[in-house]
């Protein structure tokens, strides 16, 4: 898609009217007296928690932000492979895919050994791996992507809107409240124009500060963030200019020789430009803001940077300046270390509310809705009954060591990119062998959760050695056996709270009396261990909590549908109708043969399980039962 041709414009593209394309966005009236879930802040994390939610209209809701409507412009842009296999989980894959710009290659470019002065091209690299994710690194105004959440949030079964305009003031903790009381009393200061200085009081379940790096709510558990700063100022702007610089429509990185570093993130629509550029080295202490720098001083560094080629800049659609820091809080969460077995959690921070740093890995708004993401299933589902709240203490344990792993990756990057200040300049080959090596880290897939009560030993590792324990589910094409239809496996998960198990046949016939699929789909469907009866309430789908999906190693046309386990075609909904898409094969026509892409014992198949945010939680030989049943029973609350 091609836009912003005549000036930089908010909003949906794709509605001819500009003054059309921003949606009417908020809450009226007041916000309720009580919920199970306040959401303070409508950034990335904010949003990703509260979609999330919105799916369950037995939960209660309510995001409030100070800001008096939705964001239109600016701030983070990059969309890592994995953020958009989240995506594609919440509904608005596609849209993003169509709307924004792909990141193919990424060229480096250092000065002329002959003129230093002059800057050249060193190198070119293809920006992620071949067959890291199905979904390529994209550029999108961080604007847009809330748009997507907004709408999933309008949608669902919750039709929750944010509240604006609401300035929290404080929040208080009923120490001697129940599990199931709302324990949180918060309140909230009005600062719309017509209700200004009104307070507001709410009292919540559970309470998330999505608030950003100056966050109250983390402020008010007495949580801080702890870390340094580099010293050093960098602007950003997304700009509409000319300029003969060849590489204007590639993600760039340029050292010069005097002048520092320059990234170049091209934007969605064929014209619009994001520039991060070096700018100066602070004193110890010093504040960005009191440098007084301008747009201009912004514009005329990266000229400099760009010599001999022209920027000639024609519109700023949005710029600021920062300091690059690298902080990060203890926990994530209003528990005491020594007091995990104790108390349990009643309010969480996510996004920058516990992490800041640089800009430049593309990382920030990634690892923000990641947060999210683990955290709104478990959240849902202790709320739901479903699991005991004793859950909710893994959000901490795993995302505060991820955002740990950030910060470390985040000072080496901005440190190699902060090369005015280095004794000999830039070193280009070191910059482009270190964007190679931590490939995987930036396209946001190198997450690796630890052994824990959801994450299970590498006990039988060996059975799909490319789904990996611990890291998100590697999804791999397949034909669906119903329809002969070719599919991601992976796109089976929905942002719906649910747990998967993928069982991955042996050699054998999976329809024969005998075989280790019927098996399974007779413990699942019979036995009274079976965590689809222990864990199912009566009379709902059989798949409402945990959803069982088969992958065969034979040919779609090998096979006869109706001679598979009565599981495997279950009978859901009002009139019991029957459900096709439990089973899949190899895509062998295309050469994608799913066994041997994700590394599956052809003899022997296994069971991968796959939490609700799409991490491998166990793999387990298929007639494991007593570990499958063990893995549930350790956090789930049995209702049947």
């Amino acid at each position: 898609m091609q836009f912003h041709l005549n000036g930089f414009q908010p909003g949906d593209p794709e509605i001819a009217d500009p003054a059309a394309r921003v949606q009417a966005s908020g809450a009226i009236g007041a916000v309720p007296d009580e919920v199970d879930v306040l959401i303070v802040g409508c950034g990335p994390a904010g949003l990703t928690l509260a979609a999330q939610l919105a799916q369950f209209p037995d939960i209660k809701t309510c995001i409030v932000e100070q800001k008096p409507g939705p964001l239109l412009v600016g701030q983070a842009d990059g969309v890592a492979c994995r953020t958009m296999e989240m995506f594609h989980a919440y509904g608005f894959s596609e849209r993003v895919l169509k709307e924004a710009y792909w990141v193919n290659e990424t060229t480096f470019w250092k000065p002329d050994g002959q003129a230093p002065e002059k800057i050249v091209r060193s190198g070119r690299v293809q920006d992620v791996e071949d067959g890291l994710s199905e979904f390529p690194h994209v550029i999108l105004n961080q604007a847009r992507i809330h748009d997507g959440f907004l709408d999933v949030m309008r949608r669902s079964p919750a039709k929750l809107e944010p509240y604006y305009g609401r300035h929290l003031l404080d929040l208080q903790v009923d120490a001697a409240a129940g599990p199931a009381d709302h324990a949180v009393t918060v309140h909230l200061e009005r600062v719309d124009a017509a209700n200004e200085g009104k307070v507001e009081t709410i009292r919540a379940r559970y309470v998330v500060g999505c608030d950003g790096a100056r966050s109250t709510v983390r402020k008010s558990i007495g949580r801080e963030l702890h870390g340094d700063s580099a010293n050093q100022a960098w602007g950003v702007m997304d700009v509409l200019a000319v300029t003969d610089f060849p590489d204007i429509r590639f993600k760039v990185l340029i050292q010069s020789a005097k002048d520092g570093s320059l990234l170049i993130i091209p934007r969605e629509g064929g014209y619009l430009v994001r520039l991060y550029v070096e700018l100066a080295k602070l004193d110890v202490g010093e504040r960005v803001a009191n440098r007084d720098i301008t747009a201009d001083d912004v514009i005329a560094k990266a000229q400099r940077i760009l010599k001999p080629h022209t920027l000639e800049v024609k519109e700023i659609a949005w710029w600021s300046v920062y300091e690059i820091g690298q902080r990060l809080t203890d926990k994530f969460d209003d528990v005491p270390e020594t007091e995990i077995n104790t108390r349990l959690p009643r309010i969480f921070i996510a996004g920058d509310a516990c992490h800041t740093h640089s800009p430049k890995a593309g990382q920030g708004m990634n690892v923000s809705m990641q947060d999210a993401f683990n955290l709104g299933w478990k959240l849902a589902s202790v709320l739901r009954k479903q699991s005991t709240p004793s859950l909710l203490h893994s959000y901490s344990a795993e995302r505060q060591a991820v955002a740990k792993e950030l910060i470390e990756f985040d000072r080496e990057w901005a440190g190699i990119l902060a090369s005015a200040a280095k004794a000999g300049g830039a070193d280009a080959a070191k910059t482009q062998d270190y964007f190679v090596r931590h490939g995987r880290y930036t396209a946001g897939t190198a997450t690796h959760y630890t052994p824990s009560i959801l994450t299970g030993a590498a006990s039988h590792q060996h059975l799909a050695q490319g789904l990996v324990i611990g890291t998100r589910f590697h999804s791999a094409p397949v034909i669906r056996l119903g329809d002969a239809k070719p599919v991601h496996l992976g796109h089976a998960a929905h942002a719906d709270g649910r747990f998967r198990i993928y069982a991955f046949s042996g050699a054998e016939d999976p329809a024969a009396a005998g075989s280790a699929i019927r098996a399974l789909c007779n413990f699942l469907a019979e036995a009274r261990e079976s965590p689809l009866r222990r864990y199912t309430p009566a009379g709902a789908d059989i798949d409402a909590v945990i959803d069982l999906r088969t992958v065969f190693q034979q040919d779609h046309r090998a096979l006869a549908i109706e001679a598979m386990p009565t599981l495997l075609l279950p009978r859901k909904g009002r009139y019991g109708l029957l459900d096709y898409e439990k089973m899949f094969c190899p895509d062998l026509k295309s050469g994608h043969d799913v066994f041997e892409m994700r590394g599956i014992d052809r003899k022997a198949g296994c069971m991968v399980v796959v939490r609700p945010d799409q991490y491998v939680a166990q793999v387990l030989p298929l007639d494991d039962f007593a570990a499958l049943a063990g893995y549930f029973d350790a956090f789930m609350l049995q209702v049947n």
